[in-house]
Formats: C-alpha cells, structure tokens, sequence
C-alpha cells in the first residue's frame, strides 16, 4: 500500500492522558506511522499544552476551538477539516459522531477519501440535553450516510447501523498491550494503598458510566478496604459535585481526579477489582487495560461488556446494570476469594491479550483505507 496523507479528527489530542478515543487515536496513528505513513493528528488547546510538533513519529497539530460543552468539539472539528483539505490528506478519518458533523466537507468538496470511526452512541449520554442530543442524533444519521467507510467498535454498534440505517460498517475494535505490573510504590506514597487493599474505576465521571452507583453499592459492603474513584469532571461539574458529597459519607473513599502513566499501571495491577458499572459504552478501554493486567473485573451486564467478557465467571463477574444490590453482591463474591477470582482473571487476560491486538487493529484500519480509495460509495 502506498504511502498515505492521513488527518486523525475529532480526538481532544496527544499525548493521550486520559479518554478513551485519545488512546486510540494514538496508538492506532502511531503505527500507521511506522508503516510509512505521513498521520497528522489535530489537538485541541485545552488538552495538550506543551505545543509539540511531532510525537511518536505522527506529526501534531493544533488548532484552536471554543472551550464550552456544546461548541468545544464541533468548532475544533470544523477549523481541523479546513486545515486537512488545504494540506491534501489522502484519508480525513473522524472519531466520534459529533466531531464528524463537518465530514460532508471532505467527501463531497474535495478529492480526499472520509473514514468515521463510530466509538460509542453520543446522543444517549446523559449530560447532553434535547438541542444536543438532536444535534448528535444528526450526526449519527450522518455517519451512516457521509462516510466512503464507517467504522464502529462494537458489535452491537454494528447491529444498530444495521437496523436502524441499513448500513454495513466494519468492526473494529480497540486494541491493547500487556499491561506493566508495578509494585505499589507511589500509590502506597499518596493513597497509603498496598497490594489488593482497594477497588478501583477508572473513568470519567459521567451519569452513564454510574459512579455514583458504585459508591452506594460500597458503602454497604463491610471492612475496611479502600474504593478508588480515578477520574474527572467531562463538561458534568454539577454531576462531580453530587459524588463528592456522597463519598464524604463514607471515608473508604477516594476521588482521586485523573491519574495516567506509571501511577494508573500501579492502580490497575494492585487493585483486588475493577469496577465498571456502566450504563453507556462502546468498546471500553479501560476494561481492556484492566484484563490485560489480570485484575478481577466487576462490570454491568451490557453488550459492550459481554463481549469482552462472556458470561459471569471467576475473575469476570458480571451483574444487571444499574442495580446497586447486584453490584454489591459482585463486589462481595470477588473480595471474599481473592485466589479463586485471580485464576479466572489470569485466563481472561491470556483471552483479551489474543483478541484484541493494536497491529490487528491496524491491519483491518488499512484495509478500510484501500477500500475507500478504490472506489466510492454511491450517494445515500
């Protein structure tokens, strides 16, 4: 395959620090990188400060935007189209439904071929409202319409286009390497965390990710293991406000904001669980990073999650989303046999670290590559 001018839109930036999309777009456009090909990925201001230009071989970009809930990735993703047709990339791939509003740009006004990569339902999540959600439920019409090739990464996302767009789209998912086992050393230094002492969620603190659920659940468990909360405000200070006053009831409970590099590495391999109660998702990351350190997972019952996990099992326990009562009864089966619950984490991690592969992700990317060059779709 010839070398390719590749635009990554729609990603708040990289490095990536926290955010699911950001990782992907990082290690996805780091080794298309290495093959050869020239990727440009286009950062936001209020995420990367440092102002590099180059990083893991992808050159970076940033354009600027207005920093507000409803304007901060539309303007960003617009301004970020006109930059990549002026510089003539070969493929504009966008991340996300709302970052790929512009995407008729592209397609239909220049000679560069549009990929959308579709990583979870944004109009059902809860910060937005009614305009919002509107807007989004738009832009999901769009991706099914606009693209040369969508992509989702997620099964059940696959079903949806189908169903509801007659749309075939190709599934991709994420992609994840083993994790780096670290003692505890600057976790026990902040937290006084030692070695399955604490449960943790990793995430941003967001209604459908359910937060709040896990600290009522905690706190009806007994003893005097720690919850650790690692994650931050999404444009949902009023919904932050909520959970902090609800972990002050109980002391076992730390808001520890977001925490990325060695310290999260610590977070995940000491951990006795992860906990992901869900309502929302499309293809977790975090619940990849989680198995592929063999941590014991506690996650709702939705698809998304079934898919990496299976049925409920030693080591993957599995509950109905939004119940706090199965939640708690999850928790309390996985911290009451660490041994049993750690053999059944170690298979599912030998599982994950098979089945989802960055360099397969990147195969199946660059296939979708060639497909959109060789000829397009009619129009919808």
């Amino acid at each position: 395959m010839r070398a390719l001018r590749i635009a990554m839109i729609g990603q708040r930036g990289v490095p990536a620090t926290f955010g699911g999309v950001e990782h992907h777009v990082e290690e996805l456009g780091a080794r298309l990188a290495e093959r050869g090909h020239e990727v440009t990925v286009y950062c936001r201001p209020n995420y990367v400060e440092d102002h590099r230009t180059t990083y893991r071989g992808m050159r970076v970009r940033g354009v600027p935007t207005i920093g507000t809930k409803h304007l901060d990735a539309l303007v960003h993703s617009g301004l970020s189209t006109v930059e990549a047709i002026r510089a003539h990339a070969d493929i504009v791939h966008y991340h996300a439904i709302g970052p790929g509003l512009p995407s008729f740009l592209p397609r239909y006004a220049a000679r560069a071929r549009v990929v959308q990569t579709v990583h979870g339902l944004d109009a059902d999540r809860a910060k937005w409202g009614r305009g919002a959600q509107t807007v989004l439920r738009g832009g999901e019409w769009l991706s099914a319409r606009v693209p040369d090739e969508t992509i989702v990464v997620a099964e059940n996302l696959a079903v949806h286009y189908r169903n509801v767009y007659g749309r075939s789209v190709s599934v991709i998912p994420n992609g994840v390497d083993p994790g780096v086992r670290r003692p505890p050393e600057t976790i026990g230094e902040r937290w006084g965390l030692a070695a399955g002492s604490y449960a943790v969620f990793v995430g941003r603190l967001v209604p459908e990710k359910a937060p709040d659920l896990l600290v009522r659940a905690w706190a009806d468990l007994p003893g005097d293991r720690r919850l650790v909360v690692a994650g931050g405000s999404s444009f949902t200070d009023e919904y932050v406000r909520t959970l902090e006053r609800a972990a002050r009831d109980d002391p076992r409970v730390i808001l520890a904001g977001y925490v990325f590099g060695p310290p999260l590495e610590e977070l995940y391999a000491n951990a006795a669980a992860f906990v992901l109660p869900s309502l929302l998702e499309g293809l977790p990351l975090t619940l990849l990073e989680a198995a592929s350190y063999g941590t014991p997972i506690v996650a709702s019952d939705i698809a998304p999650h079934l898919e990496v996990l299976g049925a409920d099992g030693p080591g993957h326990r599995v509950f109905r989303a939004g119940s706090a009562d199965g939640l708690r009864d999850a928790l309390a089966r996985v911290l009451e046999d660490p041994g049993g619950e750690a053999a059944g984490a170690e298979d599912l991690r030998a599982r994950v670290l098979a089945a989802y592969r960055w360099d397969d992700v990147v195969d199946r990317t660059e296939a979708v590559y060639r497909r959109a060059l060789a000829g397009r779709r009619g129009r919808r």
